[in-house]
């Protein structure tokens, strides 16, 4: 009886070392899986941001082939094509992501994005109106707004803007987008607040104090706005500023602007000189 005990006791001590030696060869299956996932994600990452946006498209298009379902390649692909400007294939790229099992209301967002960047604004239209209105973000309203302009729906276009502006703390390049529909319009005055608005989230935004120079142009108010601004660029603004007032008829006034753009340049300004050359042989700008 005694000896039954002691093989009993045996076979259960066999069976729980075999059991906790299972256990343990899980939790380190698991542990090793985990360091592999995160190794994984952290090479995406730098793919995503860092590397050439055409050796990253390589890089996903090689995981891809051994692991053609796995949505983070797929998403991986899809950004580094369109940050390397192959828009046509992005926006390829993102609908093989929304076609995912897995795929998210942000990945339909992305799709509008690259198809807006393709040239696509029926499909882009289209993926945003799959994408649930709960799914509320700057991007996707600022998308839509880009999406109303392109078919002059105006009222709509404006309350998208405002919408898209409130969803972030960085509305420059928004309120400089508003603008220049602004001023697609004929709402010159209307663009000029937003360009300043915008210039004062982004101080060394050109591109807003180009529109803001041309908005005041428009308007005939020839004078540079008191903003912070290069000697080049100051340059740059007169010679926007110039072209504006000869288009007007203002020949004269654009005449000296290009006169002094010239003289305010530190170097040679070859677009000014070729302009006031042009001018001087009454050639049609």
């Amino acid at each position: 009886m005694r000896r039954s005990s002691v093989l009993m006791l045996c076979l259960a001590s066999t069976v729980l070392v075999s059991a906790c030696t299972k256990s343990a060869e899980e939790d380190v299956d698991r542990a090793v899986q985990d360091v592999i996932n995160s190794d994984r994600n952290a090479i995406n990452e730098i793919m995503i941001r860092s590397a050439n946006p055409n050796e990253a498209a390589a890089y996903f298009k090689r995981e891809l082939a051994k692991d053609p379902d796995n949505i983070d390649f797929r998403r991986g692909l899809a950004v580094s094509l369109v940050r390397g400007g192959r828009s046509v294939e992005g926006m390829s790229a993102w609908k093989k992501v929304v076609e995912h099992p897995q795929s998210t209301s942000e990945d339909k967002v992305e799709l509008a994005d690259a198809s807006i960047r393709a040239g696509e604004w029926k499909a882009a239209e289209a993926a945003l109106n799959s994408t649930p209105p709960t799914h509320e973000t700057f991007k996707r309203y600022r998308l839509e707004a880009m999406i109303a302009d392109s078919k002059q729906d105006w009222p709509r276009a404006d309350s998208y803007y405002e919408t898209a502006i409130s969803l972030t703390t960085r509305p420059a390049s928004v309120l400089n987008n508003w603008g220049y529909s602004k001023l697609s319009r004929g709402d010159n005055q209307g663009a000029e607040k937003l360009f300043a608005e915008a210039l004062t989230y982004d101080q060394g935004m050109f591109t807003a104090k180009n529109n803001l120079v041309l908005a005041r142009a428009k308007q005939r108010k020839y004078q540079l706005p008191v903003i912070p601004m290069s000697q080049v660029e100051e340059a740059q603004l007169l010679h926007t500023m110039a072209l504006a007032a000869i288009k007007q008829g203002d020949v004269d006034t654009g005449r000296g602007l290009l006169q002094e753009a010239i003289e305010v340049h530190p170097q040679y300004f070859e677009p000014a000189v070729r302009a006031l050359e042009s001018l001087e042989k009454d050639v049609t700008l």
